[in-house]
C-alpha cells in the first residue's frame, strides 16, 4: 500500500513522527508521499528520501498559504521551484490547485496564474501534478479547459466531488485519490464518484493529519490508517480489499514512475 498525500512534515507529528512512521509500515504500508505546501519546505522535504527511499515528496505551493505570501513573490517562488525540480529529487509538482475559501486572500485570477505556473513545470520537467480543488470545482473544470494536460499525469486528491464531475476528469485523463471521507457515514457524492471511476485510474491517501478514517475521525490521521481507507474503498466498490490494495499500489508505483522499491514482504 501507498498513501499518496501524507503531510508527515506539519508540526502536529513532532512529537512521534518515527514512532509514526513504524506504525505505518508495520501496517504494510511500502511508500509515503509528502507533497509541499509551500516554499519554505522545500529543502527540508527533498533531504527525505535520501534517507528513505520509501518516503518521497512532491514540491508546490498550496493555495491555502497564498495568503500568507506575498503576491509580488510568486513569480520568484515559481522560478526557485523550477531549479529545484531540475535538481531532482521531487516525484511530482504540488501540492497546487484551487481553493474556495482562499479566494477572499488570494483571488482566483492569483490562484490560477500560480496554478498555471505549476502545470508549466510539470510539462517541463515530466512530472504528474497534485491537484487540490476545494469549493472551486467549475472553475477547475474551466482551467483544464484551456491549460495543456502534463503528460506525466494530473492526480485529484482527496476526491470530494460528484460523479458528473468525476466523468469530466475521467475524460481529461485525470486520477483519483481518495481519503478517509469514504469511511464517513453521510458520506454520499465521493461514494458515487468512487464506483464510477475507472480501476486503474485509482489512488488511496490519508491526507494526515487531517480527514481521519472511521473509527479514529476527530482525531490526528497518520499514514498508519491507509488499510481502513482502502477498506472502505473496497466496501464501496463491492470488491476484495486485498485486489483493491493491491491495484491502488500498483497505480501509485505507475503514475510516480516507479519511485518506490519493491517490497520485500
Amino acid at each position: 500500500m501507498i498513501d499518496t498525500h501524507c503531510h508527515l512534515d506539519t508540526s502536529r507529528f513532532d512529537p512521534d513522527r518515527p514512532d509514526v512512521l513504524t506504525r505505518a509500515w508495520t501496517a504494510g504500508l511500502e511508500g509515503i508521499v509528502i507533497p509541499a505546501v509551500g516554499p519554505d519546505t522545500w529543502e527540508p522535504l527533498l533531504e527525505l528520501p535520501r534517507r528513505d527511499a520509501r518516503i518521497q515528496v512532491g514540491l508546490g505551493i498550496h493555495p491555502q498559504l497564498l495568503p500568507e505570501l506575498p503576491a509580488e513573490q510568486d513569480a520568484e517562488h515559481l522560478e526557485r521551484l523550477d531549479s529545484l525540480l531540475a535538481g531532482g529529487g521531487a516525484v511530482a509538482v504540488g501540492e497546487c490547485g484551487l481553493d474556495g475559501p482562499s479566494t477572499s486572500g488570494a483571488p482566483l485570477e492569483r490562484q490560477v496564474r500560480v496554478l498555471r505556473g505549476h502545470m508549466a513545470l510539470a510539462r517541463k520537467h515530466g512530472l504528474p501534478v497534485l491537484m487540490h480543488c476545494h469549493r472551486l470545482h467549475p472553475a477547475m473544470i474551466e482551467f483544464l479547459k484551456e491549460e495543456p494536460f502534463p503528460e506525466a499525469g494530473l492526480l485529484m486528491h482527496s476526491y470530494s466531488g460528484g460523479v458528473e464531475l468525476a466523468r469530466f476528469y475521467v475524460q481529461k485523463g485525470c486520477h483519483f485519490s481518495f481519503a478517509g471521507p469514504v469511511t464517513w457515514a453521510e458520506a454520499r457524492k465521493p461514494l458515487d464518484a468512487l464506483r464510477a471511476i475507472p480501476a486503474d485510474r485509482l489512488m488511496a491517501e490519508t491526507d494526515s493529519p487531517d480527514q481521519a478514517p472511521t473509527p479514529y475521525r476527530g482525531q490526528r490521521s497518520e499514514p498508519g490508517y491507509l488499510p481502513r481507507i482502502i477498506e472502505g474503498m473496497a466496501h464501496v466498490r463491492g470488491e476484495p480489499v486485498e485486489v483493491l490494495a493491491q491495484r491502488t499500489t500498483a497505480n501509485a508505483r505507475r503514475f510516480f514512475r516507479e519511485a518506490f522499491p519493491p517490497s520485500s514482504r
